[in-house]
């Protein structure tokens, strides 16, 4: 086997509206882990290359327009990465271009991935039907309304099926990074390229971010209201019945229309929206976590603790401690 082929590639599509500080990001990113990892082995070549590729303006071709190593002979990537973009998703005439490349690419055993709004134009692919992925939370429901087919989960950060790797936020460029320098190079590199950089290691959730966001826009104007009920009270009431008797409907009926209004079961919708109090909550008082558990409607301080751990990733004094370090507040 070349040269060319037996050495990892990650290729970067710089695409009309990307944004460049990421192209740029993950590019330092690679690079400087690519000497450090040429160092710790001792090697005088090259261990890792890094391109850009981008849409001709002349023709329906993808073509290389920067490459770390331009005097190796061309090779294929090991991986695509698809930034996130900024604005608006990319246009349809454009995006099938890029999309054809990728299916081209994916069926020579390339790997794909999208960051944040990048997902788009992986959907347009065709290759994610029936996969779980991942884009920024605040971009589901459009995704979901343009790719029926894929099942998208926001609450993760990154879901790496090793094909097909996606991931969240806009700035979740810099876990991808680090992932695929730990793929490529080595856990012992990942670790020293984030000190380095001074970020943290992969291992961060989206959900530590992501603020519950309700599904209004479904047209159920009866579940739509009892919406506005929960919203009104904080979450108190969660009992089936009171929910049932409160929209005017069936217990099973309600089930059934709540679930396909809003994605969630009405016990869930009614948690999460206990959550999100409790994460202004710690955020913004110094209230002891068992006096956060009252005001969001929990007797059982222990019950709000897994209820809270389970949907944003982190317990709660974990989420004081990193969203409000300055409180000093303990665990009581």
């Amino acid at each position: 086997m070349d040269k060319a082929n037996s050495l990892p590639e990650i290729g970067i599509v710089d695409y009309s509206g990307v944004q460049t500080a990421a192209v740029l990001g993950m590019t330092d990113f690679f690079v400087a882990a690519e000497g450090m990892a040429r160092r710790h082995l001792a090697k005088d070549q090259a261990v890792l290359r890094v391109s850009h590729w981008k849409h001709r303006d002349a023709g329906d071709g993808v073509e290389r327009s920067f490459d770390t190593l331009p005097d190796l002979e061309m090779g294929r990537p090991s991986v695509i990465i698809i930034p996130p973009g900024l604005g608006d998703p990319m246009p349809q005439a454009e995006a099938s271009i890029y999309a054809d490349w990728l299916r081209n690419e994916r069926s020579r055993g390339v790997a794909l991935c999208s960051i944040c709004k990048g997902a788009f134009l992986l959907g347009e692919t065709g290759l994610l039907a029936e996969r779980t992925i991942t884009t920024h939370w605040t971009y589901e429901e459009q995704f979901v309304s343009r790719f029926p087919g894929v099942r998208v989960d926001t609450d993760r950060l990154i879901i790496d099926d090793g094909d097909i790797l996606t991931a969240g936020g806009v700035m979740s460029w810099i876990d991808v990074s680090l992932k695929l320098i730990g793929r490529f190079l080595g856990p012992a590199i990942m670790l020293d390229t984030a000190r380095v950089f001074l970020v943290d290691p992969p291992g961060r959730e989206q959900s530590y971010y992501s603020a519950f966001s309700p599904r209004l826009n479904h047209g159920d104007q009866t579940i739509l209201k009892l919406q506005h009920w929960l919203q009104a009270g904080g979450g108190k009431e969660m009992g089936l019945a009171a929910l049932a008797q409160q929209a005017g409907l069936e217990q099973r009926t309600l089930m059934r229309r709540f679930q396909k209004a809003t994605g969630h079961s009405a016990g869930e919708y009614v948690q999460r929206l206990r959550v999100n109090t409790a994460r202004e909550l710690l955020q913004l008082t110094q209230d002891p976590i068992e006096t956060i558990a009252w005001k969001v409607h929990y007797r059982d301080p222990g019950a709000f603790r897994k209820v809270f751990t389970r949907i944003v990733g982190l317990t709660p004094a974990e989420y004081r401690k990193r969203f409000r370090p300055e409180l000093g507040q303990k665990d009581i």
